[in-house]
């Protein structure tokens, strides 16, 4: 498996986003597919403009690979079992404790604002009803589709609703590869049959924009072919016909409109102007009983500030077991997430990057006036917080979620230098998250950061 959106009247930022790379450069005239104008930077703000200010999505990894616990899709792909054996989960799924509204609620509680459900992973086993191919309706004990209520119950909560959708197919006939070390034919000599999966795929994609109209789509597997076998330009052009506001993530070739690292935390900003870490909780996608190497909430808190820290959104995954129902420890952490997401909501949503590293050691947003920083506080520091290069004034300094007044003084200002002072906070000792502590510092004018190089002085009159 393998692109933050600022409003153009943000005054006061620019020197803040001088102190970032430099945003990728948009998609090339071609993402416009034939017959659709190329859209301007504006239009594209405004659709991506939910995306940038939701920051937290849950992924949701679901299908018959949970009934015995083994990699999705990948468990035959790889050899570790055979695709005769793979599919005999087929038997066991049975989504017999499936609540929907129960896990939207879990998602709401968590503080995402919207989900992604894996409509179809690269097994090709659909969760609802598909015209064509294996799906869990008419194979498996199920016996009926497991996307739209889910998709009802989202909406009914103000959720966001994103698909997963795997372009390729490994169990269908007419898809040219199989496994990792044998393929069906080779499709540039046999293009009857690849044009039968092109119909098959789009068809499918076709399928849930009409029934779900999703938000989000969220591509995966287009490693395997390039935007020309895909047709690319072709699939994106019909989801934009069919839903101009819906979003489509970066696996659909050079078609997508942002970013999906990797289980890999970002170390430096991406470049991307928009993008999205998707995360597992312990190292699998779906369910796997047997992995029990968690990361726990607190760790998971701490990884989410540091993504949109950067200007980013986290995509946390949970793996359901067969029946439905979620594991007890992925509950737990959504849970935790959710107490301090609530508590912090201020300094989460809506807000852009804050400042770089350089200016506060640890993660930082801002809000889009440019008139609130806040600071995201580690622990518990040995002594004050220290912010440098701060050049506008601090009206008021609080704590997030208990507005506790924060001591600010500021030390090594002199009159006659433009270099600002060094900002030193003093956080009151009863006032410490349990997990992460967030200060907010409102601003006398939009944030300004002082960026000149060090240099001796000349004068000092």
């Amino acid at each position: 498996m393998m692109k933050v959106c600022l409003s153009a009247a943000l005054c006061g930022l620019s020197l803040l986003l001088s102190t970032a790379p430099a945003p990728a450069a948009a998609p090339p005239p071609a993402a416009a597919a034939p017959g659709h104008a190329a859209e301007s930077a504006e239009a594209k703000a405004r659709r991506m403009q939910w995306f940038a200010d939701a920051k937290l999505g849950i992924f949701i990894h679901w299908g018959i690979y949970a009934v015995d616990g083994v990699d999705e899709s990948w468990a035959f792909f790889n050899g570790k079992m055979s695709h005769a054996d793979y599919m005999k989960q087929l038997r066991g799924f049975t989504a017999s404790r499936y609540d929907p509204a129960a896990w939207a609620d879990a998602v709401r509680r968590s503080g995402a604002r919207y989900a992604v459900l894996t409509a179809r992973h690269h097994d090709g086993v659909a969760l609802w009803d598909s015209r064509q191919g294996l799906n869990v309706v008419k194979d498996t004990p199920a016996g009926r589709d497991l996307v739209g209520p889910f998709v009802e119950a989202l909406r009914q909560r103000d959720l966001k609703v994103g698909l997963y959708y795997s372009l390729p197919d490994w169990s269908y006939d007419d898809y040219d590869v199989f496994t990792r070390k044998s393929k069906r034919y080779d499709f540039a000599r046999e293009p009857q049959r690849w044009q039968r999966f092109l119909d098959y795929y789009q068809g499918q994609i076709e399928d849930l924009g009409e029934r779900y109209r999703p938000d989000l789509y969220w591509f995966d597997g287009d490693w395997e072919h390039d935007a020309a076998g895909w047709q690319s330009a072709k699939v994106r052009s019909a989801i934009l016909a069919r839903n101009p506001g819906a979003i489509i993530n970066s696996r659909l070739n050079e078609y997508g409109d942002y970013a999906t690292p990797e289980q890999g935390v970002p170390v430096l900003r991406p470049e991307p102007r928009y993008w999205e870490l998707c995360l597992t909780m312990n190292q699998s996608w779906g369910y796997q009983p047997r992995d029990t190497e968690y990361k726990n909430a607190n760790q998971i808190i701490h990884l989410f500030a540091g993504v949109i820290g950067m200007g980013g959104n986290l995509l946390l995954d949970i793996g359901p077991r067969e029946d439905g129902t979620l594991d007890p420890r992925q509950a737990q952490i959504l849970e935790g997430l959710g107490r301090w997401t609530g508590k912090h909501a201020q300094a989460i949503y809506g807000t852009v990057a804050g400042p770089s590293l350089d200016h506060y050691a640890g993660p930082s947003t801002l809000s889009k006036d440019g008139r609130t920083l806040y600071l995201f506080v580690d622990g518990k520091p040995s002594g004050e917080v220290l912010v440098k290069g701060l050049d506008a004034a601090v009206a008021k300094a609080y704590v997030v979620g208990g507005k506790q007044p924060v001591g600010t003084r500021v030390l090594g200002k002199y009159d006659w230098s433009k270099v600002p002072g060094l900002l030193y906070l003093s956080i009151p000792s009863e006032a410490y998250d349990a997990d992460m502590t967030v200060i907010a510092l409102e601003l006398d004018r939009p944030l300004a950061l002082y960026r000149e190089a060090s240099k001796p002085i000349e004068s000092n009159e």
